[in-house]
């Protein structure tokens, strides 16, 4: 394992990421939300993506992964019901994720690295079966980039089957550049952790405190604060410009899937902006704690 640095939390910091975790708030926030559509309500959102194959929502959730459906309502993705921690979408039809399997279900506690190749359908074990418990996976360069919150770890792989174990931390999400694989962030309880070497090692959190993080091009890095506040960095975490406050509480996941397509999920409903993170429109609700 390589060296890495670790730093003492701030009580506030430390309060202010529990909550995200817990969603102990109940506040509503404020933002441009569409009004609430009268479907069933998704609960403890852990993920974010869309699938370029076909431009569809997929969201990961304590009781397996979801997509709009005809009438807008949640639909079940193929038959898991596995709570799904860490979710990316690698490619078209690619999925990675992580987490533990549905009570009943067997098998080891912590499902490692799983795969899917058919849009969430169905589900392979790639690695690290009841090791690993990824709260947070990111796909770029052709690698993997994972934090393993089982051992406070980011780990890196290129095929994941075979692992590298780098920087250890405490931290709720990663970001990694889209124009340099050493450039990894962090949302540590005292702020952004910045990597220059792949994730072996971090400078200390700086602020302002994020939940989640989420890099799409050089100058479009986007973070939510743990009220909901979102923000965008033009330089790599340097300097952050309030955007926008997305309605509904505590964040619960965020993905930028490109500079001006952004979803972000809170304790009340799934948002999505087409236009920079000005304005949102809520796709679908939520109801529960999220993590």
């Amino acid at each position: 394992m390589n060296n890495s640095r670790k730093w003492p939390l701030t009580a506030t910091a430390v309060l202010a990421l529990t909550l995200v975790m817990t969603a102990c708030s109940s506040d509503p926030g404020v933002g441009t939300a569409a009004t609430e559509p009268s479907v069933p309500a998704l609960s403890h959102v852990h993920g974010l993506g869309i699938d370029p194959a076909d431009n569809q929502l997929y969201v990961a959730t304590h009781e397996g992964l979801y997509t709009p459906g005809v009438d807008g309502a949640p639909q079940l993705v193929g038959g898991s019901r596995d709570d799904f921690m860490g979710f990316t979408v690698a490619e078209g039809r690619t999925f990675l994720a992580s987490g533990h399997p549905a009570p009943g279900t067997g098998g080891p506690g912590h499902r490692g690295l799983i795969e899917s190749t058919d849009s969430g359908k169905t589900w392979k074990t790639r690695s690290l079966a009841g090791e690993a418990d990824f709260h947070a996976l990111e796909y770029a360069h052709g690698t993997i980039y994972g934090y393993d919150s089982t051992n406070g770890l980011v780990r890196v792989s290129k095929d994941g089957v075979s692992w590298e174990d780098r920087g250890q931390l405490k931290a709720l999400d990663i970001a990694v550049s889209p124009d340099d694989p050493d450039t990894v962030l962090a949302t540590t309880a005292d702020g952004v952790a910045k990597s220059t070497d792949g994730g072996k090692t971090f400078a200390a959190g700086k602020q302002p405190v994020m939940a989640f993080v989420s890099w799409a091009k050089p100058d479009a890095l986007y973070g939510i604060d743990t009220s909901g506040g979102l923000k965008r960095s033009t330089d790599g975490g340097t300097t952050w410009q309030q955007i926008a406050v997305v309605s509904g509480g505590q964040p619960q996941a965020l993905t930028a899937v490109d500079a001006g397509h952004v979803l972000a999920a809170t304790q009340e409903g799934i948002y999505e902006s087409q236009d920079s993170g000005k304005t949102f429109t809520k796709r679908m609700a939520v109801s529960g704690s999220g993590h």
